[in-house]
């Protein structure tokens, strides 16, 4: 096949025109970048390493491959040089390498290894740290009103209820509507915090002639960041309830039981010591009882029940791990009553000390909480009434197995008054447990349990009890501004010496919230 002279010449002319243009491409963009050329070749690996084949390979100079090495050029494997290698004590000025004041790097120059470096349950800092704080709070994508620096949460709701009341002498059923209302006003503030929770359920009976059973609750809490290692707390708190008809203070026969008012307020100031965590603190509280209506008609007045509660704390704790930290906490305080003597001509005032040991657990949003186990006595200003005292067991735990699962425990103790002649009081054991579950994105199941122990001493043991608890309910969003609710529970009280009482209440309802 012959080759037309003309068309190889052209051919020809055509790749030499391309060579040369190729050529000085080549000397226009170098001009401008010599250093970047010379620093790119000096540190690109040569193309012999990333050859599958065998080649041969020619010997390099000692120190070739080493960036640090002195010398003015490197040697590849073909024999070709490809750039400057700098003076020995400084770093090869790549393009992509990191400033010496980089804070990745370690003192030796290289990159420091993240410690979380693939870990998925990343540690977490402090529950008080103000900062993890304000970015939890802006990280929050719950609907709420913005009032300045405060964001308001508010919801309010409208249920119908039955309820089926059986004490042993005859059962009694009502049907009632209830309204609540309930929210949160969270300061939105670079340092300090200041937190305020309340709700509030007014009950209507519509049919029935069982008493309604009205509650609320409010509570506050102010953090003050005093510095690096020392937050204060002030917290306030006020729980309106009503007496429940087989309580054993109760007034037998009153159609309406004595409503209770329960102030609180306290102060306490945290600080660490390296590995010891201090903290002291101060609490009041203060009950008041209104009067019980009879079912004659009269009034009983029940003011000699009121008093005050003034304790003051303090627990040493050591950090064996930011997850563990053991403490020992010791109490004094005094209970003090506005009567001097109640009706039955008892003096009730009494002097509190208690002691207790315990464990504190931090492993962020899976497992939190703390469990303490102590002593608790009190001794009565009456000689005729008994040193109350009692073995306490005071904790809470909050576990989450998996994302959209949490269960909540608690345990306490705490001693209940009496007002029956030459009774000193009960100690009271609680034992509560919550599940919230995710079954959908937008529908929530919620399990409840508890058992109550209430244990007398001498002539009171008529009154010991055994009280049990079990709830489940449903919430449904149908949007983000309203929920459907339906709730379950079921309350059982067993009497050591006979009689038992039962309540079985079913709720319905839609929650509007903003």
């Amino acid at each position: 096949m012959g080759i037309d002279k003309n068309t190889g010449l052209r051919g020809a002319g055509r790749l030499g025109l391309r060579a040369a243009a190729g050529l000085l491409a080549t000397h226009v963009f170098a001009l401008p970048m010599p250093a970047f050329a010379q620093q790119a070749t000096a540190t690109k690996p040569s193309s012999a390493a990333f050859s599958t084949t065998n080649q041969a390979t020619a010997p390099q100079p000692a120190g070739a491959d080493d960036p640090y090495a002195t010398g003015d050029e490197t040697q590849n494997a073909d024999g070709t040089t490809t750039g400057t290698i700098p003076a020995e004590g400084t770093l090869p000025p790549t393009p992509f390498a990191a400033p010496l004041t980089d804070p990745m790097l370690d003192a030796d120059g290289g990159i420091a290894q993240d410690p979380d470096f693939g870990r998925q349950n990343l540690r977490e800092t402090r529950l008080d740290d103000p900062t993890t704080a304000r970015i939890r709070r802006e990280d929050d994508k719950t609907p709420g009103i913005r009032l300045g620096t405060m964001v308001l949460r508010p919801a309010i709701s409208q249920s119908i209820g039955s309820e089926t009341s059986d004490d042993g002498a005859g059962r009694e059923t009502r049907i009632f509507s209830e309204t609540g209302l309930k929210g949160t006003l969270t300061s939105d503030w670079s340092r300090h915090q200041l937190t305020i929770g309340g709700e509030g359920y007014w009950q209507n009976t519509i049919s029935g002639d069982t008493e309604d059973k009205p509650r609320a609750n409010i509570n506050a809490d102010l953090r003050l960041d005093l510095a690096d290692d020392t937050i204060a707390n002030i917290t306030g708190a006020y729980n309106y309830s009503r007496e429940d008809t087989d309580d054993p203070n109760a007034v037998a026969g009153a159609s309406v039981q004595s409503a209770v008012n329960q102030f609180d307020g306290g102060i306490s100031i945290e600080r660490d010591l390296g590995l010891l965590r201090g903290s002291i603190a101060g609490d009041i509280t203060r009950w008041q009882y209104s009067d019980v209506e009879l079912s004659d008609g009269s009034t009983l007045s029940r003011s000699d029940r009121d008093r005050m509660r003034s304790t003051v704390s303090a627990r040493v704790g050591y950090e064996l791990s930011p997850a563990l930290t053991p403490f020992v906490e010791g109490t004094v305080g005094r209970i003090s009553y506005d009567d001097t003597a109640d009706a039955n001509g008892y003096e009730r005032s009494a002097d509190v000390y208690a002691a207790k040991v315990g464990v504190a657990v931090d492993l962020g949003e899976k497992l939190r909480g703390e469990l303490g186990v102590g002593h608790e006595r009190q001794r009565y200003d009456d000689s005729r009434l008994a040193e109350l005292s009692a073995l306490t067991v005071d904790g809470n735990l909050y576990w989450s197995p998996q994302e959209g699962t949490d269960i909540d425990l608690a345990v306490e103790t705490y001693v209940d008054p009496s007002t029956t002649a030459g009774v000193n009081g009960a100690r009271v054991h609680r034992l509560t447990a919550k599940l919230e579950h995710d079954l959908r994105s937008n529908l929530v199941a919620r399990l409840s349990s508890g058992v109550t122990l209430t244990n007398y001493d001498g002539s009171g043991e008529t009154g010991n009890s055994t009280g049990y608890l079990a709830g489940a309910g449903l919430t449904w969003s149908i949007n983000r501004y309203l929920d459907a609710t339906a709730d379950l529970n079921y309350e059982r009280t067993d009497y050591k010496y006979g009689g038992e009482s039962s309540d079985v209440t079913a709720l319905v309802g839609l929650t509007a919230k903003r």
